[in-house]
């Protein structure tokens, strides 16, 4: 993942929203969005897969884990032989560990450099941290942007998602409405000036190339691959969360939708409640999904 905005506790109808973008090359083999299971034992995930070295870049458990990671363009030397940085985030949802202990293990396992943003809400947990500094802090509530640098570090398209999403949650009054916007948001195909660029060690052009939300290179081997939302709408009874991923083919049309609901996302309290799964939309060219076993 390159690029996401996450609002926490912003809305009093809408306490979690969260958009992000994929970047990644067309010739990795991805999964859409669905209900699978990373490791024998180990809960279901929903998410998009990576299938060329497992793990995912955004997902979340039926029992109120969910994860997010980006790569860090830049600061330390990329190995080619480093672990796959997509198992931290299933590595996640799978643990049991508090925040703290998470976070050491992982930080010091050899991955290349990356963020991760983490959260176990029945423990009322919620972080961000990179492997490039060592360090975590907690997120309260807040609008956070993030893309291949640190938490919040003001390149164009991190500013201009911010912002999109920010005024999305003053207009929006339904989940289909603020859906709409952020897609839209992260369609956006607008390069950055050159004066507005970051400066990470790569060549010019690709700086231009990838300082847009929407990215599509001109010979169509790398760009934004797919577009997840996550939605927790507060109802009167329980909370419902939402979570779309619409998919892109190398040409930039879109490919796929995938929606599912789920009530009682996140979990209220530690003792299990019965999470309800429902699966909203027909998926274009995609086999029905499984649901969460148990």
């Amino acid at each position: 993942m390159c690029l996401v905005a996450l609002a926490i506790e912003r809305h009093p109808r809408f306490p979690l929203v969260i958009a992000s973008n994929r970047d990644e090359f067309f010739q990795r083999p991805t999964a859409p969005l669905d209900w699978w299971a990373p490791a024998p034992g180990a809960p279901d995930v929903l998410s998009g897969r990576d299938l060329q070295s497992g793990g995912t870049w955004l997902g979340l458990t039926a029992f109120g884990r969910i994860a997010l990671l980006t790569n860090v363009r830049g600061g330390r030397v990329h190995e080619a032989d480093a672990p796959s940085r997509g198992h931290i985030v299933t590595d996640w949802l799978a643990a049991r560990e508090r925040t703290a202990d998470f976070w050491t293990r992982v930080a010091l396992s050899g991955h290349n450099g990356f963020n991760l943003i983490a959260a176990d809400f029945r423990r009322g947990e919620c972080f961000a941290g990179s492997n490039i500094d060592g360090r975590t802090q907690r997120l309260g509530p807040g609008l956070y942007g993030l893309s291949n640098a640190g938490l919040d570090t003001p390149w164009p398209k991190v500013v201009a998602l911010k912002n999109e999403l920010r005024t999305a949650l003053e207009s929006a009054s339904t989940v289909d409405a603020l859906a709409e916007r952020l897609f839209a948001a992260l369609g956006d195909r607008s390069i950055a000036t050159d004066d507005a660029l970051p400066r990470t060690g790569i060549p010019l052009v690709w700086e231009r190339q990838l300082s847009a939300a929407f990215i599509r290179t001109p010979e169509a081997r790398y760009g934004t691959r797919c577009s997840t939302l996550v939605i927790t709408e507060r109802s009167a009874h329980l909370p419902i969360t939402h979570v779309f991923e619409r998919s892109f083919d190398s040409s930039g049309a879109a490919a796929s939708l995938q929606s599912f609901s789920m009530t009682n996302w996140p979990p209220r309290d530690s003792e299990g409640d019965l999470v309800e799964v429902v699966d909203q939309r027909l998926r274009l060219g995609v086999a029905p999904p499984r649901l969460p076993r148990g």
